[in-house]
């Protein structure tokens, strides 16, 4: 036995037994971190695999730059190496406690949102146990100087040092590749920081962001107040006039956004096997006091929801790739609807959503576009069945909704993201009621359920509103965010569509979502114009009587009379009432023909592109330079995004005093009784 021991330690005694060492005992904090610090949700065997196995990697990679010196020196970086990389894992475990996300370099550069909502509490949310992640250095310097482990001043072969080295990179390359193969556009198509610490790990994180971080800068820092006037004076053109029939009809109202996840125009009225998929949208999309668009288009790329959002709220396309909201939406100015409805109208601004706040960088950028509220998964009790995909089912999510709704000082903006419509529209058997499709595609036929459970959901809450009497005083926007079916399912979209084979306009067409304004005494009726989720924020302000005169926004009010009704995608394509351009190939928008072009077609396309592309350019301008740091229009303050918090504790002290001091929530107008009880939902789980 003492033998054994003593071979054992002799190899802890070579340069390469005690690299071995660091990097193990590395590792296994670094994965107890990972299951006990942060929340990654590895489902499945390949995810588990990838968030055990990813620290080793770049262990191998960062401690074996120690093994390319000599003697004590190597050592030594190799415990300045672990002490570094301790303070990365010790410092994203307490910012996540506090943000649930992790640290960026851009934060950690400029932001002062770590300054003032992290430093002044940091004692507050240290805990004893987290500096764990120094037991192992202090473990290793102690069996040093007791000569325990004894240095090896042999000199280390270069070669060897350079073999582990390719031996990293090569694991860091499977490891990527085997990630990408289960989430694809990992890195492409950013939408959740905690996606690529459980694929990749801390230091993949680290290198990615610092990567952003600097491409970010070097954008910023060569933008300046001169590249504005551009924009400027081309939204001075495009600038229309609100439509006087509705200009300020709705002002003073809430407003509530219901985000109808996946939800495409094409359910509106479908039946399956003689059924409607959606009998309460239906009813909502043909009532007289529903402002519906027929030809209202999602136009969102990489970013998919955060696409929307972007669109929605700042009236700002989304980028060519990945997402404007997960790379730009903690840094940069914005001038979004929370922010310019809070300081206007003195509105209560709230955000609803029953998953991780993290997602999408919501926390983040919620905060930088003037959300004061971010009712997230904290807010929800979550138990075993309440919650199907990326978060709660939206019968649950509703119902718990309401307890913060009727808190709401008024007037309130509150955005509420349904999840349960979302691919792969998985759900359980007693929430099914509704028969699926029969197209013989597994993606597609479940759609039509989910769908439907959506529709019911939506049934429940409008019930409530009535109850509670917020459907008076209200204005209710329902829209899609984007395709649930994706073009891939083409034999599948053809069988929906009654339709033989489809083309290339068919799908465009398929691209539509709906979007309605609701509101009590509201003129109604189904709107033909052309337009886009760009053209959202100019119609509500509008509608709310909101001065919208020197605001930048890229997409003019549905129901002004002499808009641009040309319609920009993010690829560059477009649709107008006249023309659809897909690709190189032109067709009639009325009848799908495909068209051979005139000289005087040729030259009327060609304004239509040229329109667009100069549209989707200058966007692209103000996010990547952040040029709204060097604009602000009259009336308008910067948003102080330190002066808000999404914790659940603080946040609901704030929401109490402001329901004290302005008395004009529900709760306040119901004598202090509280509504909840007056929601009802058939939803299983709850019963």
């Amino acid at each position: 036995m003492a033998n054994f021991f003593k071979r054992k330690t002799n190899w802890l005694n070579t340069r390469m037994g005690f690299f071995l060492l660091i990097v193990v005992l590395f590792w296994v904090k670094t994965y107890i971190a990972y299951q006990t610090e942060f929340t990654l949700g590895a489902k499945g065997s390949v995810q588990q695999f990838l968030l055990f196995i990813n620290p080793l990697p770049a262990a191998l990679l960062v401690f074996g730059i120690a093994l390319y010196f000599r003697g004590r020196l190597a050592y030594w970086l190799m415990l300045i190496i672990d002490v570094l990389e301790s303070t990365w894992i010790f410092a994203n475990v307490v910012y996540y406690r506090e943000f649930s996300d992790f640290l960026s370099f851009g934060i950690m550069k400029g932001s002062s949102s770590v300054g003032n909502n992290l430093g002044k509490s940091l004692a507050q949310i240290t805990h004893l146990y987290d500096f764990f992640v120094y037991v192992d250095i202090i473990i290793l310097i102690i069996l040093l100087v007791t000569h325990v482990i004894r240095i090896d001043a042999r000199p280390f072969k270069r070669r060897y040092a350079f073999s582990l080295t390719v031996l990293s990179f090569a694991l860091m390359f499977a490891e990527f590749g085997m990630a990408n193969a289960d989430r694809s556009g990992l890195l492409t198509r950013t939408f959740d920081n905690n996606y690529i610490v459980k694929y990749l790990g801390l230091n993949e994180y680290a290198a990615f962001n610092a990567y952003q971080t600097q491409k970010e800068s070097a954008t910023r820092a060569s933008a300046n107040a001169s590249d504005m006037k551009s924009v400027l004076k081309y939204l001075k053109q495009n600038r229309v006039s609100p439509n006087v029939s509705y200009y300020g009809k709705e002002k003073g109202k809430n407003v509530f956004i219901i985000h109808l996840e996946s939800f495409q125009q094409f359910l509106i009225d479908y039946k399956v096997d003689g059924k409607e998929v959606t009998p309460t949208l239906n009813k909502f999309y043909h009532n007289n006091n529903t402002l519906s668009f027929d030809n209202f288009y999602n136009q969102v790329a990489q970013g998919k929801t955060s696409d929307a959002e972007m669109m929605l709220e700042n009236s700002l396309f989304g980028l060519p790739q990945g997402s404007a909201m997960t790379t730009y939406g903690t840094q940069n100015t914005f001038q979004a609807a929370p922010a310019i409805l809070s300081q206007e109208d003195g509105y209560t601004t709230a955000a609803f959503h029953g998953d991780v706040p993290s997602f999408w960088n919501r926390d983040n950028t919620y905060k930088s576009w003037g959300y004061q509220y971010f009712f997230s998964s904290s807010y929800y009790t979550e138990k075993p069945g309440y919650s199907v995909g990326y978060g709660l089912k939206d019968k649950i999510f509703f119902k718990q909704s309401a307890k913060y709704i009727e808190q709401l000082p008024q007037p309130f903006y509150a955005k509420l993201i349904t999840l349960t419509n979302h691919y792969p529209y998985e759900l359980d058997k007693k929430n099914t009621d509704f028969p699926a499709t029969k197209t013989g595609d597994k993606t597609v036929d479940p759609y039509v359920q989910t769908a439907h459970y959506l529709d019911q959901s939506f049934a429940e809450f409008l019930t409530y509103l009535k109850k509670a009497g917020l459907d008076k005083n209200s204005v209710i926007v329902a829209y899609g965010d984007h395709y649930g079916i994706s073009n891939n399912h083409r034999p599948a979209i053809a069988q929906l569509l009654g339709k033989d084979k489809i083309t290339s306009y068919d799908l465009t067409q398929f691209q539509k979502v709906p979007f309605m304004i609701h509101a009590n005494g509201l003129k109604g009726g189904i709107n033909h114009t052309y337009g886009g989720e760009i053209d959202v924020l100019p119609t509500l302000l509008d509608l709310l009587g909101v001065k919208n005169t020197d605001t930048v926004q890229f997409g003019q009010d549905l129901l002004a009379k002499n808009r641009n009704q040309t319609v920009a995608f993010r690829d560059g394509n477009f649709v107008s009432p006249k023309y659809m351009k897909v690709g190189g190939t032109v067709y009639d928008t009325k009848t799908g023909e495909e068209l051979t072009l005139t000289a005087a077609q040729k030259k009327a396309v060609a304004k239509l592109q040229n329109h667009v592309t100069t549209e989707l350019s200058l966007s692209d301008r103000v996010i990547y330079g952040d040029l709204l740091r060097f604009y602000t229009p009259k009336n308008f303050k910067k948003v102080d995004k330190s002066s808000f918090t999404y914790k659940l504790k603080p946040a609901m002290e704030r929401l109490a005093d402001a329901e004290k001091q302005e008395k004009t929530s529900v709760v306040a107008q119901n004598n202090g009784k509280s509504t909840v009880s007056d929601y009802k939902t058939d939803a299983p789980e709850l019963k």
